[in-house]
């Protein structure tokens, strides 16, 4: 998905900022940290500015802008060379274990409510 994937630290939560192939940047924040083995992965929820969504709101232009559908990407958190972490897309056969890793978290959350 991303070239460049860079974390930027705010007050209460980890924001990642991760830039496309024509240079577009898109804003996530870090919502929860899923282990797997030694492995490390990010549920990333994306950020957006709410005026640009109620512009498509009620446009009728059917674009699909303003629905309810989420921006939520899984990234695995490595080290670069320097012993900085990074956000890389998993494999498919990582995001299955993330995906059953996340599922076995939320039953454990729905037992003790």
């Amino acid at each position: 998905m991303a070239d460049e994937k860079d974390l930027t630290v705010d007050e209460e939560e980890m924001v990642v900022v991760m830039t496309d192939e024509e240079g577009n940047e898109f804003y996530y924040r870090e919502e929860m940290i899923i282990p797997v083995g030694d492995e490390k992965y990010a549920l990333l929820v994306g950020i957006h500015d709410h005026d640009e969504e109620h512009e498509h709101e009620h446009c009728g232009c059917g674009c699909g802008e303003g629905e309810d559908d989420e921006d939520v990407l899984i990234a695995k958190i490595v080290k670069n060379e320097q012993g900085e972490e990074e956000y890389v897309d998993p494999t498919d056969e990582e995001f299955e274990k993330v995906q059953t890793a996340y599922d076995a978290i939320m039953d454990e959350a729905e037992e003790k409510e």
